[in-house]
């Protein structure tokens, strides 16, 4: 009989209890205890839901404080030197310190989970010989088999996934997968001592392009963990695209189980049917959607997985999802303001639990025997077929009417950049801020008031307007250049305009993690996206009013807008995202004609979407760069400078595309990556202006004017000096104002000492 499986769930607690209990932690009103305790309650109530819904093997170790990832560093004993790390066991502070930052130390680097919305720490390879100093993963898995009656099946980092995925590494890779295999091999034996029959080891990076050195690396390492005689049978899980040029070194490795995503393209499926599969291996099928919100078609899934058993017995089938449902919403019963036309046809975290009931079920017995969950499903799915709601001709017109000039400005950057200079008289290393300021208590409590309808319109935007002027006055007052309006109305980057588009709808409660304690609510790209009106030229003009200083016009780019959503699955991701950028350019044009001359339009998830295989990048890269084109161009004058800002990603790959957005400054992440980036801007020769971030603003700590002043130096050793601007790696939403003002006060002050240093043109 087939069995159900889950990847993982999602850890963040129902209601974001994690969330709160962290973050009480970090300003000193929780206890450790306090914690711990909610933990505990946010995973038995994890694996109470999952247990209901009678999966068999459900995961542990899939829960975190703050990154997997980072468990896994602690785990592995791999904490920089730079924590002062002496114990045998990783306490909650120094695992919280690489996290975060603590006492003048920087925090591990941040980067994006392959191609999704997640961030995890970067390990670092320099930090000694590993040691086991975590005991995490086996307290929870005792406490999940008390809660259980059974024994759960513990989910672990993979060793060649953890060593790629690092850095600073200070020998050959294989000399430090041989230095972390006893640490594996002593991990295993301690869950099969405490009654573990399988154990999912992660190797998401077998899905990607892989050298025969690195592949190498892979059958080393499960040579070495196959050979415990002392041992859990080994699940050996992929997940985000298809196996590709690695199915043979996957399927050869010597362990009982292998798991792959049949939901993100038809290769797995192909080379299924094509190879075979071993006689000797379990298959996990991951054939409904781990990270995407819309209900499977039961029909088609059941049929897949028919197609799946005449390759593999169904006693050696686990029917599972695509990968961890980390990545999606908890609960669709909690959304109760939710349109039901667009309900209906949604499934979360806890849904797609029902889903894999009903599929193992169908598989192991029969259509027959789920004949009614298929018939209501089939059901919903022909009735949203008729929706109207859908399709919009307008919008749809409008798209197929664009024509190769729309997507270019009407001049070249050298002669806009000298129209921009003279309109908007900046000194050399300019100063701005990413866009947003502190959301402070006071600022959601108004915003919570106003939802509710406790407070008048009047009382609300009077209460915006006046936080907006206040936070202009105070950048004023430090002396920053280029001042923005602190975004004080916008709950979230991507959830502000969503609300104000035809065609997206937007959550209460369907929270799913970023990084850390920082979790947002994706909008659904449901049908056609188009303005009905402005979005955001009201507060923008308003806000330029109150100073001389240029004010930008702060804008969501049409990919991030995309990329953080959950995206239509019935049109190709290039037709939303032209469709959003129509709307955005009339939003730039609007502000154009208000009197905004400098106008930001962020795009932090371009590299992220960025497709794990290299054969299919060049064409998602092509149509996101020609979509940000689209937004930025037609109408938009010379003197008119457009901004966009990127954060954690290896720009190197997508450098050219870079330079294809043709937007006149970028800003960039450069604090923790250490100016490695700047790496390939000076490779490239990049000629537009760039913002390398001066400061992590993911730190609480107020970065020191010196340090600030040595990053602008190692920048303009490897940048032309007018080329410079100044400015944090991200926005400052969720840090506090006791950390900001003085962090910016100090920004200000480098730059000042920079050019009085560096003067341009000096010898």
């Amino acid at each position: 009989m087939a069995q159900s499986s889950l990847l993982g769930y999602p850890r963040i607690g129902r209601k974001r209890e994690l969330k709160r209990a962290v973050e009480r932690y970090w300003s000193g009103k929780n206890s450790e205890q306090d914690v711990v305790n909610t933990a505990s309650e946010i995973r038995k109530a994890a694996w109470g839901i999952q247990n209901k819904h009678g999966i068999d093997q459900i995961p542990v170790n899939d829960f975190s404080y703050y990154d997997h990832v980072l468990d896994t560093i602690c785990l592995m004993g791999l904490v920089p030197e730079r924590y002062n790390f002496n114990s045998s066991k990783v306490d909650i502070d120094t695992y919280f310190a690489m996290a975060r930052g603590a006492k003048g130390q920087p925090a591990l680097e941040l980067t994006k989970w392959f191609d999704t919305n997640y961030h995890y720490l970067v390990p670092e390879f320099d930090a000694g010989s590993p040691k086991l100093s975590s005991d995490k993963p086996f307290a929870e898995f005792d406490e999940a088999k008390k809660e259980l009656g059974k024994a759960p099946k513990p989910v672990l980092v993979g060793p060649v996934t953890l060593l790629l995925l690092g850095k600073s590494h200070t020998k050959p890779l294989a000399e430090h997968l041989a230095d972390l295999l006893p640490i594996y091999a002593e991990i295993l034996s301690k869950f099969k001592d405490a009654g573990a029959e399988w154990v999912q080891i992660d190797e998401p990076t077998l899905v990607e392009d892989r050298t025969d050195e690195e592949r190498s690396l892979y059958q080393q390492a499960y040579a070495g963990l196959a050979s415990q005689s002392n041992r859990p049978k080994i699940m050996l899980q992929t997940y985000f695209e298809s196996l590709n040029g690695n199915w043979d070194t996957a399927v050869g490795l010597p362990v009982e189980g292998l798991g792959l995503d049949f939901v993100r393209n038809d290769e797995n499926r192909a080379a299924l049917k094509k190879n075979g599969f071993p006689q000797d291996k379990v298959l996990g099928a991951g054939v409904v959607n781990g990270r995407n919100v819309w209900r499977s078609n039961l029909n088609d899934k059941l049929t897949l997985l028919e197609e799946i058993a005449q390759t593999v017995d169904k006693d050696r089938l686990w029917v599972q999802p695509s990968s961890s449902l980390l990545h999606l919403p908890h609960d669709l019963d909690l959304e109760e303001k939710l349109d039901q036309d667009v309900k209906n046809i949604l499934a979360f975290a806890q849904e797609r639990l029902e889903e894999i009931r009903v599929l193992t079920k169908g598989l192991n017995e029969g259509r027959n025997a789920v004949k009614a969950e298929l018939d209501a499903n089939q059901k919903i799915f022909d009735q949203a077929m008729k929706s109207t709601r859908i399709y919009n001709a307008q919008a749809q017109e409008r798209v197929a009417g664009v024509t190769e000039a729309d997507f270019s400005r009407t001049s070249p950057f050298r002669e806009r950049i000298a129209k921009q200079k003279a309109a908007l008289k900046l000194p050399e290393f300019p100063t701005t801020t990413i866009g947003s300021f502190p959301q402070t208590k006071e600022v959601r409590s108004m915003r919570a008031k106003w939802k509710k309808g406790s407070i008048s319109d009047q009382e609300y935007w009077d209460f915006m307007r006046e936080r907006t002027k206040e936070v202009i006055k105070q950048q004023e007052d430090i002396g920053l250049d280029v001042l923005a309006h602190g975004e004080f109305e916008r709950t979230d980057m991507v959830e502000f305009f969503a609300e104000k588009l035809e065609g997206m709808a937007v959550t209460e409660h369907a929270w799913v993690q970023s990084y850390g304690s920082r979790c947002v609510r994706p909008p659904i790209v449901y049908g056609d996206v188009y303005r009905p009106e402005p979005m955001t030229v009201d507060m923008i003009a308003f806000a330029q009013q109150q100073t001389d200083k240029p004010m930008k016009g702060m804008l969501t780019g049409p990919v991030t807008i995309l990329n953080w959503s959950f995206e239509r699955e019935d049109i190709p991701p290039y037709q939303t995202a032209n469709q959003i950028a129509l709307a955005l350019l009339d939003e730039v044009t609007d502000l154009q004609k208000a009197g905004i001359r400098v106008i930001q339009v962020d795009e932090p998830a371009l590299r992220e979407g960025l497709p794990l295989r290299s054969r299919k990048r060049e064409e998602y890269l092509d149509w996101s760069v020609r979509s940000f084109r689209l937004s930025t161009s037609t109408g938009v004058e010379d003197e008119t400078q457009i901004h966009t800002h990127m954060c954690y990603a290896e720009f190197n790959e997508i450098i050219a595309a870079i330079e294809a957005l043709d937007a006149d400054v970028i800003s960039v992440e450069n604090s923790r990556s250490h100016a490695e980036l700047l790496q390939a801007f000076t490779d490239h020769k990049y000629e537009r202006h760039i913002g390398p971030g001066v400061y992590d603003v993911h730190s609480a700590q107020v970065p020191n004017t010196e340090d600030m002043v040595e990053m602008l130096q190692r920048s303009s050793k490897v940048l032309p000096e007018e080329q410079i601007w100044v400015n944090p790696d991200c926005g400052l939403k969720t840090r506090g104002n006791e950390e900001v003002w003085p962090s910016l006060k100090n920004m200000v002050d480098a730059a000042k000492e920079i050019r009085a240093r560096q003067p341009v043109g000096a010898d």
